[in-house]
């Protein structure tokens, strides 16, 4: 039987497909194929040598036996990447390459921003020239088969599809109802394509775009473009590739291939991501974008396996690896071919495509832009809306509800057509419905949209695109692809490609004149009016226009056909190359005999009769033409399917809303939580203290009361506004006296002397319960009993105390109402008592009532008439004076002031004795003072008053004097005075007594807490001979006139030893503003060193800072976070980078023993080391802003993040990878990251170790500020993995860390070894104000200077705390000394651990010692004049430098200090015995007169004071008669109130005017220094 040959291949082709592959000696006998044994035969081609010539020329195949060919294991198969192919340029045709220019690129700016930006609305082009109705058919009968199969030819050779990264937005403007109801400014979406960052810097290297893939025919889109993909894809067993679970399709991508994984648009309702492992496994990773694409890819994949099977069955010494490369060579080849020779003269209309003539190393095969933006893809115009499905027997197929995911089920079912625009990326669904045997079918017998620029709107506005705007216009996108790759317009290209440019826009088809056109006239007119110039065209709109019914017009089909043959004669590994060792002539032969029909027949259950000939036409009398005529089936439109899904936004933020409020505000909550915590703490600490306090107190006051009757269970009310509170009640020692519970305070005293007669109030109804105290002139106390019984019973016991004081007592019922609202509370009272201050002292002062200090201009009558008939209690009178009611002044004074003897103060008696004060003469105050102690009213004053005056006047500031100092300084002067033999002093003689002081009453007034008493207001009696000022500036001197010119004492202080400033009348004549600038550059010029260095600092600062924001602001502007994120990733990338620095170089300022050593060099003089810990902080609070502004920054860069597409985020963090189908929210970039979940616990340690770290921390919780401050080695360890994330640059906190911390870690070694050596304590004293002094070893190799200080820890104490303290030994002592007040919880633990009473005879515990640390006072003996200044406890500095200058004044050493002042300011001298102790010794040893000492006592009241202005006399005449203080029996001049610094150290100034060098130290450590 006679077969044409074609046929016969393409029949042996078929037959072969089966599980084994082989067919029965039956068939091969049917077709004439030679056996190989009895079971199987094998095609003739594979029989016939490449020498032979297996036919005669006739119709009849005639076939040889030779013997198969052994394996040639040198043959070089086809690579992966394109690389390599040719051979002279290696990377022309790989992938990802750039495309070529056929035309010079047109970029506007030259070099990278996009062309066409005068050209016409992209949305407006496809709207007016590529709307049309569908349902045309092909001129020439094309099928569907062919339009999808050049999808599948563009994505083997063309993928430049993936946008840049980063992300650049080319967005479309929508016009105006282009869309329903869209927002105002919404735009359709567009990225930028990907292009070699190499490129677009300037005009002569403009960017270029890349393609993916290569430009080769090289079964890319089946086995990939690498080999890792490629293997992915293969079963490595018979050379296959591997295989679903589900039949003969692809394995599933359940390892997570890279695969285009966009949202299917006809789910965009659901607003989700499906997974990528739902698609089939194939090299062309957008192969599952539609079904009619997949169908294929499957083929493909069929046709593949097809072959590795064959070559399994006939070379079983074939390894599986030569196997799969063999039916990889001959698809491919296939593959080529079909492309080559059957589908682009079917695309193009040509008769056959030029003849090849053989490799050509010059031709550069790449993809050039044109054919990429522009000519290829003239196929979306051949796109039908849907394709049919058809069986072997003619059936056509329905569609079912699961043919595709249409949201609405009845209107999905019951269509012959699969709509194309409802089955973007949910291929497998209409695939494994019925498999890809009726789509190929339907694809064939079905004939493609005409030829026209008409485009079905599946592309045209309906094609997928992202979440946020789930349907597109793949037309405007063309056009916007062409302006992105900076095409220039259509006539350009024209004229560059030598195929001339058109004058009008009626040339571009000829419109009218051409029959081969199917364009309306009316679509030019369009065009020229949304365009008006023919050379502002878009080349493809322009090239589009020029479609016939032949295809593509002039300049696409140049364009396309140019393309494929450059792809075809520059690939060495084309089938047709003879040279490359791949085919025999023979096979080539064979290869361009085989058709895509030959592939289908054999790769499907479609038989040779299923199926035309030529797939890509259908004509009449092809299979099942006429039925699908008859069904008018050959072609459909639109409006007999399914509508495509409507369009869909997003919010991609949508789901973070809760985790962000959430997760901020945690954070916030944290950080109010750890102050919460904070004061909670401290606030029980100081609880604690109360309550040990308390007990102390409840202790004595138990003993107190033992005797007294007492009543608990009973309640205080106070007011309507003010709940009631639990209080003690005791009855006895002449009073009333109210406690708090557990007689914690006193509350309230009725004192009961010279009283005649109490008012009793009860209450008759509500339980019986109440019961009030009225007393004239106090407030009333009202009481609550828990019954009628208990309140009985107190009253019963209140009648027999009160008349056993013989007090009258009146008793009255009321009702519960009439009782409170009649009753006068505290608060009342305190009212009252207010306006009768101030009422009082305006009057004495001749002040005016200030309206807005009181309510004075609304007094009534009644107010008016309470104030003045208010009287004060000898209580309140006390606590006006802050005094005790006790004290011996209080009680004189009370008695001189009471005229009436009433036992109260009126409100004429009170303005009595201010006007005496405010206006009185020095003679007038004498007399009241006078009378004052005049006890006995005798009209004279004794020794023993006058002595009971000054110990009276030490009462109110715990002052103390020695007996035997106050009988010298009475007799002293009262023999001064004249009367020595005298006892007793009449007023007379107490002028003369007091005469030469009595000039310090001239402005002496009385203390009362609460007077509004305004010193400039005071109006003397008589004239002033100076100023207040002059005054003031020169009592120091005044006091001591007389001890210039005694010599007695050998040691006695002169007048040298006094600095005083004479005050100038010039020098206040400035005004603020000078005196402002004055003060400014005197700080400048006292700390120019310190501001230079902080200067320095903050200029270092602000520069790394700028250094940051410039880079992401100006040379990352482009980049994809900068558009995201704004200037905000500027700011918190500055702000990160000036944190770096700031946590690196804070480690540097807590370098200790570093810092000690560096002090003692000469780089002292350039850095101010001694302002370590000054600028410790400036860096700390300076890294906690700059930390804050990262945070903050951080809020909104997240946010920000978090509103975009899943894709672009995998682009600009491409360490963070993640699967196609999650969107990753905001909780993920913050918890599911390093950087963001580091920055977390970041944010949660820094919150800890600042709010510890405050000074309210320190004072109250020193112990949470200690393990708080400890947690910076976490800190520092989550910084470092904080940028191990590499969210948006590289880590380089190493490049500021490094330095800081290899000096840190080493001065800690250095620490740390001092530390292993515990010292044992040799002595340990419990001094006054709970100060703990302890002397113990001092180990070997210690050298200190004076004035330095240590770090102590005490094990005994159970933990590793190490606390600073100075020492207050010398360097010349064998031991060493500190003392330590009891202020925190470690010190008072340490002050009752050395308590004699808790030691219990045991020896002391010991010490651990770090350091010592130096400090700028330990090199006072540098200087001339060293001026030191210290407050209470913080004078232990100074207690060293003081034995140190003993020392060396003992022991005659040359030093080069002149003068050293010594001041010290502290509540009382008896606080610090040990440092008097000190300062005598140092007296006593200072020959030279080196130290001068002042004390200033801040206990006493101000300088013009009554009572301090009688200490000050009686000091100052003390000094001059011994020589000695009165109150701490030193030489050194005492002071009473605060020190005048400023005048003190202009007067230490102009004293020492040759002097170069000063040294001044503040140490005011303790806050009760007052």
């Amino acid at each position: 039987m006679l077969y044409n040959r074609d046929l016969v291949i393409i029949l042996c082709i078929g037959l072969l497909w089966n599980p084994t592959y082989a067919v029965t000696q039956d068939i091969c006998n049917k077709y004439q194929f030679q056996c190989v044994n009895e079971q199987d035969c094998i095609p003739w081609m594979w029989k016939c040598d490449g020498n032979e010539d297996c036919s005669d020329g006739s119709d009849e195949i005639k076939c040889s036996h030779p013997e198969p060919k052994q394996e040639n294991f040198n043959t070089e198969y086809p690579g992966y990447d394109g690389w390599y192919n040719n051979p002279t340029n290696p990377n022309w045709g790989a992938a990802d390459m750039p495309l070529r220019r056929l035309v010079p690129p047109a970029y506007s700016d030259g070099s990278y921003k996009p062309s066409g930006h005068n050209r016409a609305s992209p949305l407006e082009l496809s709207e007016a020239i590529m709307k049309g109705e569908t349902g045309h058919r092909s001129f020439l009968n094309r099928t569907v088969l062919m339009t999808f199969f050049g999808q599948q030819v563009v994505e083997e050779i063309l993928d430049a599809q993936r946008p840049g990264c980063p992300p650049e937005y080319f967005n479309i403007p929508l016009p105006e109802g282009h869309i329903p109801n869209a927002p105002k400014d919404f735009q359709m979406p567009f990225l930028r394509t990907r292009y070699d960052m190499n490129t677009g810097y300037s005009p002569n290297s403009p960017r270029q775009q890349l393609n993916e893939v290569t430009p080769y025919l090289d079964g890319g889109l089946i086995y990939g473009t690498s080999k890792a993909w490629a293997d992915a894809l293969r079963e490595f067993h018979g050379g296959r590739l591997s295989r679903s679970h589900r039949g003969n399709y692809p394995h599933e991508n359940d390892i997570g291939l890279p695969m285009a994984n966009p949202p299917p648009p006809a789910e965009a309702h659901n607003h989700t991501l499906r997974n990528a492992e739902r698609f089939f496994k194939l090299g062309n990773p957008r192969g599952n974008e539609n079904p009619f694409l997949l169908t294929f890819g499957i083929l493909l994949f069929r046709y593949h396996n097809y072959w590795a099977d064959y070559f399994a069955a006939r070379q079983p010494g074939w390894n599986d690896e030569k196997i799969y490369n063999e039916a990889r060579k001959w698809t491919i080849a296939i593959y080529q071919n079909i492309v080559l020779y059957e589908w682009l003269p079917a695309f193009l209309n040509l008769q056959e495509t030029p003849s090849y003539s053989g490799y050509n190393q010059h031709v550069h095969p790449g993809i050039s832009h044109v054919f990429q933006s522009a000519a290829m893809r003239f196929g979306h115009t051949l796109v039908p809306p849907g394709v049919i499905r058809r069986t072997t027997q003619c059936e056509y197929i329905k569609t079912t509800v699961h043919s595709s995911y249409h949201p609405n089920k009845d209107a999905k079912s019951g269509h012959h057509g699969i709509r194309t625009c409802n089955s973007y990326w949910n291929p497998q669904v209409t695939i494994l419905e019925h498999d890809i045997e009726p789509i190929l079918l339907g694809m064939a017998s079905q004939i493609t949209e005409r030829e026209d620029n008409i485009i079905t709107e599946d592309l045209r506005g309906m094609v997928f695109g992202p979440l946020e705007f789930s349907r597109r216009d793949l037309m405007a996108l063309n056009i916007q692809r062409g302006r992105d790759h900076g095409l220039p317009d259509y006539n350009t290209i024209r004229d560059y490609l030598g195929l001339g440019r058109k004058e009008s826009f009626e040339d571009i088809n000829n419109v009218g004149n051409n029959s081969k056109s199917a364009i309306d006239k009316n679509i030019i007119r369009r065009l020229k009016n949304i365009s008006g110039n023919i050379d502002n065209i878009d080349v493809w709109v322009g090239g589009l226009l020029e479609t016939t019914s032949d295809g593509p017009g002039e300049l696409f089909h140049h364009v396309i056909l140019d393309q494929f043959l450059r792809i075809r004669d520059g690939d060495r590994f084309w089938f047709e190359n003879i040279n490359n060792g791949l085919f025999t002539r023979h096979n080539i032969t064979t290869i361009r005999n085989t058709f895509l029909k030959d592939v289908v027949v054999a790769a499907t259950d479609i038989t040779n009769d299923d199926i035309q000939y030529d797939v890509f036409h259908y004509n009449k009398g092809d299979p099942c033409y006429d039925v699908g005529e008859a069904m008018d089936l050959l072609i459909i439109n639109s409006t007999s399917m399914e509508e495509c899904t409507k369009i869909h936004t997003f919010d991609y933020f949508t789901g973070s809303e809760i985790a962000y409020l959430v997760s901020f505000g945690a954070i916030l909550l944290w950080i109010f939580a750890c102050v919460l915590l904070l004061i909670i703490l401290s606030k029980a600490t100081r609880w604690w203290k109360m309550k040990e306090q308390k007990r102390r107190a409840v202790q004595q006051s138990m003993e107190h009361i033992s005797n007294i009757l007492t009543y608990t269970g009973v309640k205080e009310w106070r007011g309507f506004d003010a709940p009631c509170i639990s209080v003690i009640v005791a009855l006895g020692a002449k009073a009333i006296t109210v406690y708090g519970k557990d007689f914690n305070e006193k509350r309230h005293v009725i004192n009961l002397n010279n009283t005649k007669k109490l008012s009793f109030y009860i209450t008759v109804d509500q339980g019986c319960r109440y019961f009030r105290v009225k007393m004239e002139k106090e407030y009333d106390l009202v009481l609550m009993f828990s019954s009628r019984v208990s309140r009985q019973k107190f009253i019963g016991d209140m009648e027999g105390f009160l008349g056993s004081l013989k007090i009258m007592i009146k008793t009255k019922e009321l009702t519960h109402d009439m009782m409170l609202f009649g009753s006068i509370t505290k608060q009342q009272r305190q009212k009252t008592l207010e306006r009768f201050f101030r009422t009082a002292f305006a009057h004495a002062l001749s002040q005016d009532l200030d309206p807005s200090d009181m309510d004075t201009v609304c007094w009534s009558a009644e107010i008016a008439q309470e104030v003045l008939g208010c009287r004060l209690t000898k209580q309140e009178f006390a606590e006006a004076l802050s005094m005790q009611p006790k004290s011996l002044f209080v009680e004189q004074m009370f008695e001189v002031v009471d005229k009436e003897n009433f036992g109260t103060i009126s409100f004429r008696d009170l303005l009595d004795m201010l006007i005496i004060f405010a206006k009185g003469s020095p003679e007038d105050k004498l007399r009241l003072m006078f009378d004052v102690y005049d006890i006995g009213r005798t009209g004279t004053l004794s020794r023993e008053e006058f002595k009971a005056m000054l110990k009276s006047m030490l009462e109110g500031m715990s002052g103390t004097i020695e007996q035997d100092s106050v009988e010298e300084l009475i007799d002293s002067m009262f023999e001064k005075a004249g009367f020595k033999e005298k006892d007793n002093l009449n007023f007379r003689n107490f002028l003369k007594l007091m005469g030469e002081h009595k000039k310090h009453f001239d402005r002496v007034y009385i203390g009362v807490a609460g007077g509004n008493y305004r010193e400039e207001k005071v109006i003397p009696a008589y004239p002033a001979t100076k100023g207040g000022s002059l005054r003031r500036a020169e009592t120091l001197i005044r006091a001591y006139k007389q001890i210039e010119g005694k010599k007695e004492n050998k040691y006695r202080r002169t007048l040298k030893d006094l600095r005083y400033v004479k005050t100038v009348n010039a020098k206040y004549s400035r005004t603020s503003f000078e005196r402002r600038i004055l003060a400014t550059t005197r700080f400048i010029e006292n700390n120019r060193l310190r501001i230079f260095h902080l200067v320095l600092y903050f200029l270092v600062l602000f520069g790394i800072f700028a250094e940051r924001a410039y880079y992401f602001t100006i040379e990352r502007e482009h980049a994809g976070l900068r558009q995201i994120a704004g200037y905000g990733v500027s700011i918190t990338r500055g702000a990160a980078s000036a944190m770096l620095f700031t946590f690196s170089i804070i480690l540097l300022t807590m370098c200790r023993n570093l810092l000690t050593k560096l002090r003692q060099t000469f780089l002292n003089r350039f850095i101010p080391f001694d302002s370590a810990l000054a600028f410790h902080k400036i860096v700390a609070f300076s890294a906690l802003f700059f930390t804050i502004i990262h945070c903050i920054g951080h809020a909104l860069n997240f946010y920000h993040i978090s509103t975009q597409p899943a894709d672009d985020l995998l682009c600009l963090f491409r360490d963070y990878f993640h699967r196609s189908h999650e969107l990753p929210k905001f909780q993920y970039w913050l918890y599911n990251t390093i950087t963001g979940f580091t920055g977390v616990l970041l944010v949660i340690v820094t919150a800890i170790i600042f709010i510890f770290s405050s000074q309210y921390a320190r004072k109250n919780s020193f112990n949470l500020f200690w393990i708080t401050h400890n947690l910076y080695i976490i800190l520092y360890i989550l910084m470092m993995l904080h940028g191990t994330g590499q969210l948006v640059q590289r880590p380089f906190f190493h490049l500021f860390f490094v330095g800081p911390a290899v000096v840190f870690i080493f001065d800690k070694l250095v620490s740390v070894s001092k530390k292993k050596v515990t010292l044992i304590v040799k002595r340990a004293e419990l001094l006054p104000s709970n100060v703990t002094f302890l002397e113990f070893q001092r180990p070997s190799h210690f050298e200190y200077k004076s004035g330095q200080w240590v770090r102590l820890s005490c094990p005994g104490m159970g933990n590793t705390e190490y606390h600073p303290f100075t020492l207050t030994s010398a360097p010349h002592e064998d031991t060493l000394t500190v003392h330590v007040r009891a202020v925190g919880p470690w010190t008072t633990k340490l002050y009752h651990l050395f308590d004699p009473i808790n030691l219990k005879g045991l020896s002391y515990p010991k010490i651990c010692l770090d350091g010592p640390f130096g400090e700028g006072h330990q090199d006072w003996y540098q200087f001339d004049v060293a001026v030191l200044i210290g407050g209470g406890i913080g004078v232990t500095p100074y207690a060293s430098i003081l034995k140190d200058i003993i020392s060396k004044t003992n022991s005659n050493s040359r030093i080069s200090c002149k003068k050293v002042y010594f001041i010290w300011v502290t509540r009382t001298q008896k606080h610090f015995e040990w440092l008097t102790d000190i300062i005598r010794e140092v007296e006593d040893n200072d020959k030279t007169g080196l130290v001068c000492v002042h004390l200033f006592i801040t206990q006493f009241y101000q300088k013009f004071d009554l009572r301090t202005t009688m200490l000050y006399i009686c000091e100052r005449h003390f000094q001059k008669i011994s020589n000695r203080s009165l109150f701490t029996g030193l030489r050194s001049i005492t002071h009473f109130g605060r020190p005048h610094f400023t005048s003190f150290l202009n007067s230490v100034q102009k004293h020492h005017p040759d002097v170069s060098s000063y040294l001044s130290f503040f140490f005011f450590l303790n806050a009760n220094v007052k």
